[in-house]
């Protein structure tokens, strides 16, 4: 019998690769092609949930990076310290895209083929972890498990490199800032509608890999409710992205100035080098990291969070330079 490999000349297999690695390249400039990359993959691979969950995080990121630039920080914040931050969002949401789209492409040519085509992630320095959820996913068709997955991934990715990095611990994650606004929920991943709501949930210790990987599966689960689920998409799909939170809140305070620049307008293309990276799967994971979490706050949380931008846009202006 015919291996299923041997289908393919390793010519061929070496064009794919390039041909991965060139789409990733090119889609993962900047915040604003990660997040529409991740929705036109949706929009043509449906049963493959994980990609508008990232484009929906993606553009919360871009949300926050774009305020580093706004209206308020900018008051408390010195200019070198927004760089800083900026640079590790951007650092984390290029890993991420980098380790994660060529895994979409390489499913999305499987399917094609109707053949896996998984042992070729490791040429992506996928983790072998992916490479048998992957393979898990190709025999059952477990959607949920595939997004589970693919979370627990992602933060894996990114702890090492960022959460770890001993500058960006010093700079960005242990700065007095960062650490008040975590410490008291400021910080929130917003799912908007074009009806004028907002769901989503705060984010909190941050710096914990569990912590990430719960809020990730409550995210989950929210943007794939039943009865959510279309006007997340709606508004997903006829809002393009710009990196301003105007992007959302002329439906939801239609009354509010716009404090937020576009963010290609203000940042220019930040260029970054792929190392060597070590797997981090070590054929075991923890059985938490599996389990679906509960919102600890209502899923409506447009007033919640009004109030506490009214509260933090307080405090700055009673306050100086926070560094």
């Amino acid at each position: 019998m015919i291996g299923k490999k041997s289908y393919f000349s390793s010519l061929e297999e070496e064009k794919l690769i390039t041909r991965i690695r060139l789409i990733t390249d090119k889609c993962n400039l900047d915040n604003i092609s990660r997040t529409k990359a991740y929705l036109c993959y949706y929009n043509k691979n449906k049963e493959i949930q994980w990609a508008f969950l990232a484009s929906q995080v993606s553009r919360n990121a871009g949300w926050n990076m774009g305020d580093l630039n706004g209206l308020w920080l900018p008051q408390v914040v010195s200019q070198e310290k927004r760089k800083q931050i900026y640079l590790t969002y951007e650092k984390a949401n290029w890993l991420i895209f980098n380790d994660a789209f060529p895994q979409l492409l390489l499913y999305e040519y499987s399917t094609k083929k109707n053949l896996p085509m998984f042992h070729l992630l490791k040429f992506f320095q996928v983790s072998s972890f992916m490479e048998e959820e992957w393979l898990k996913y190709w025999e059952t068709k477990n959607k949920k498990r595939l997004m589970n997955s693919l979370i627990i991934n992602e933060q894996n990715v990114i702890q090492q490199p960022v959460i770890e990095n001993a500058r960006i611990k010093h700079h960005v994650l242990h700065y007095f800032p960062y650490l008040f606004q975590d410490f008291l929920h400021f910080n929130a991943v917003l799912f908007p509608t074009l009806q004028g709501k907002l769901y989503g949930a705060s984010v909190s210790n941050f710096t914990s890999l569990n912590e990430r990987i719960k809020l990730g599966n409550t995210l989950a689960s929210l943007l794939f409710k039943s009865n959510l689920y279309q006007e997340f998409y709606d508004f997903a799909r006829k809002i393009e992205h710009t990196g301003s939170r105007y992007d959302y809140e002329k439906y939801i305070y239609p009354k509010l100035a716009n404090t937020t620049p576009i963010l290609r307008v203000a940042y220019p293309v930040v260029k970054h080098r792929e190392g060597k990276r070590k797997d981090w799967y070590k054929k075991k994971i923890k059985k938490k990291w599996q389990t679906c979490s509960e919102h600890n706050e209502p899923l409506l949380i447009t007033d919640w969070y009004l109030k506490k931008q009214q509260t933090l846009h307080e405090l700055i202006r009673q306050g100086n330079k926070w560094f």
